[in-house]
């Protein structure tokens, strides 16, 4: 093991800062993208070239100008992604920033200007910017600064806004307020971690969140003229809530809000906070996670009250009426994801961006009296047949403790079952407090085609299945997360629906943690890993993760500074068992990754190879935590899926990349 501490050639930008990162070791053999063509196959070829699935694009993040006539939105169909603005009545698209790599749009409260945020290669440091509606005026608002992370609020009438940032150089997210001629000042300073959220209409207060878990924070509520801090809700830390599930919607006279929240409650309830009272009550409970809640109508307290409900992965749209005290007819959308936007006060219109396992990004409007939907805007699903795409079916099985997990199952179509179940690959999300949905899984799909299952398993400690559940894998009780995926693994081979001798696992940050962790807690149950961007050493993990992590980490997963957690991850964490690890793994890493250090994976990397297990290496020089850019989603996940295939024994894999080669076109 003393090897893999030995000095090394690292490569790293002297004015970038990511987490503490030293940088890619270079004299590890790895596999970078080149350039080279891509081909796609031809259209109507079945099953398709994996290139067509990710070349399906649609929507990205899109919001309604304040008036409710224009839309803007991300969309990556140039290869990554920049701003477009439509209609909101539907018509052709038109960009307006051009090799930005941009974040969210957000409107300017009086509708002339798009604000958006874009950092350097997904180094999380970004700069702010302010865009005329039209695409012919841009300003810098804020440069992007060395170590300074960022975190956008809200904004005020104004045009003045709350934000949180590291500028301090204290390694934690305080709260500053800016303008867009940009001035900026620290208004509120932080112990661990601080985001903004809202400003009250009136501009007299804003609500801020205090990180406490990665799924958990408290709720106060600041006086921007006094910096006085009021506590909305803190509970003890054994009792630990969300409070941010569903934003917060005020009433347009400033009198209160809405808000999604799970205090004592298994599930994020409809709350409302009077600020005359200083005081909230439950308006409306539900079995699932209430979200996405937005406002809007005629009327001092507004008319229409709009949200989601997550069950089990899929969102259903709800509405009310609030000053007649009824439900909304709401329309029949496309199953998936939604994401939801309502102006306007005299003629509210309600935009629903919908991410589902059958489109990529589709934009819908809905009258909010009548309830009729129209699309504006379709997805481009690059050739493929939507008929031939598959819907996850969710699956609950028990673990050996008897807690009740659960999961998304993609099956192939025609599949067989017991002798004749298809091979499968584990999918494993991040977070830990994420959820496998039914949005659209490019890969996913394509590996469906090929004949090969997906399971999508969301084990101990996933949202959207209860507080409760996600509390399970706190601290001392990681690995019971871990021994979920053998469990689940075991019982889908015992109802037949999949070959558990020819199972694959994956996952990217903290689901690559989770592939490291089960092949080394349990060497003999998959026959192959792909590991992205994960943790393997949580001492180091912790010590120098980035500050948009290290608030709630102290929670979920302990102080490290602690000697007591110090002992539980040197024993505990992947790299210290790495040597029980005996089958192939796929890793990859971006240089650029301020969340998990690109170090964690070449340890690993190293550990294997020096143990003659094949660890096959994938370095993205100008990439952070994840791939942004479609050049490099196009070459690592064609890498990925060939050796999948050829460790899962997919018929006739190698022998079809190589005609594709022959025939196919290139890109």
């Amino acid at each position: 093991m003393s090897a893999l501490f030995a000095a090394s050639a690292h490569a790293q930008s002297a004015d970038e800062s990511f987490g503490g990162a030293k940088g890619a070791d270079l004299s590890i053999d790895a596999m970078e993208p080149d350039g080279s063509d891509i081909t796609i196959g031809r259209a109507g070829e079945y099953p398709a070239d994996i290139a067509r699935f990710l070349l399906a694009t649609g929507a990205g993040t899109a919001n309604l100008s304040p008036d409710g006539e224009t839309i803007a939105f991300a969309w990556d169909v140039t290869g990554q992604p920049e701003l477009w603005v439509m209609p909101a009545t539907g018509d052709q698209p038109k960009q307006i920033t051009f090799k930005t790599g941009v974040r969210a749009p957000i409107w300017t409260p009086d509708g002339s200007r798009l604000f958006f945020s874009a950092d350097r290669d997904g180094n999380e440091q970004p700069g702010y910017f302010a865009l005329s509606a039209d695409g012919t005026t841009e300003t810098e608002v804020l440069p992007a600064k060395r170590g300074d992370f960022r975190s956008f609020g809200d904004f005020a009438k104004d045009g003045s806004f709350v934000y949180a940032s590291t500028a301090r150089g204290a390694g934690v997210f305080d709260i500053y307020r800016g303008t867009l001629d940009g001035k900026s000042e620290l208004i509120l300073e932080s112990e661990y971690g601080l985001y903004a959220r809202s400003i009250s209409p009136d501009g007299r207060y804003a609500l801020i969140t205090e990180s406490v878990g990665a799924a958990a924070n408290n709720l106060y509520l600041m006086d921007l003229a006094s910096k006085e801090l009021t506590t909305i809700s803190k509970p003890p830390v054994e009792d630990y809530a969300s409070h941010t599930l569903g934003g917060f919607e005020w009433l347009p006279n400033s009198k209160g809000f809405y808000f999604s929240t799970n205090l004592y409650r298994e599930f994020g309830t409809l709350a409302f906070y009077d600020m005359e009272s200083g005081s909230f009550e439950r308006v409306f409970e539900s079995e699932h996670d209430i979200g996405n809640l937005q406002l809007c109508g005629p009327g001092d307290g507004g008319s229409y009250l709009f949200w989601k409900e997550n069950d089990n992965g899929f969102d259903t749209l709800k509405g009310w009426h609030t000053i007649e005290k009824r439900p909304l007819a709401m329309p029949g959308l496309p199953e998936g994801k939604y994401a939801l936007d309502c102006e306007g006060t005299e003629n509210p219109k309600l935009m629903v961006r919908v991410n589902g396992w059958q489109t990529p990004g589709e934009i819908w409007m809905i009258d909010v009296t009548s309830g009729q939907a129209d699309k504006v805007f379709a997805a481009n699903l690059a050739g493929l047949d939507p008929e031939r795409l598959v819907r996850p079916q969710v699956v609950r099985m028990p673990a050996r403790d008897g807690v009740e997990l659960q999961g998304l199952l993609y099956l192939p179509p025609g599949a067989g079952t017991g002798e004749d179940a298809p091979p499968v690959i584990f999918d494993v999300h991040g977070g830990p407090s994420g959820q496998s949905q039914a949005n659209f899984e490019p890969v996913t799909q394509y590996h469906v085609a090929r004949g090969v299952a997906v399971f999508q398993p969301n084990v101990r400690g996933s949202t959207g299945l209860g507080r409760t559940y996600g509390m399970l894998d706190d601290r001392e009780k990681r690995l019971d997360s871990v021994t979920d995926l053998v469990d689940m693994l075991d019982y889908l081979g015992a109802q037949g629906l999949v070959d558990p001798e020819n199972a694959a696992v994956l996952g990217g940050s903290y689901g690559g943690y989770m592939v490291n962790a089960v092949l080394a807690e349990y060497p003999d149950i998959f026959k192959a890993g792909v590991s992205l961007f994960g943790v393997a050493d949580w001492i180091t993990g912790l010590e120098v993760a980035s500050p948009a992590l290290k608030a709630a980490d102290r929670i979920e997963f302990g102080d490290i500074t602690d000697p007591e957690w110090r002992e539980f991850y040197r024993v505990n964490s992947p790299i210290r068992k790495a040597d029980q690890i005996k089958v192939p793994v796929l890793y990859s890493h971006g240089v650029k990754d301020p969340r998990i250090d690109i170090y964690e994976t070449e340890v690993m990397v190293k550990t294997l190879r020096s143990n003659g297990v094949p660890a096959p290496f994938i370095r993205m020089p100008d990439e952070g935590h994840g791939w942004r850019k479609l050049a490099n989603q196009l070459f690592y996940y064609r890498k990925q899926a060939e050796f999948i295939e050829q460790q899962l024994g997919v018929a006739e894999a190698e022998q079809k990349s190589d005609l594709e080669h022959k025939t196919g076109r290139s890109f």
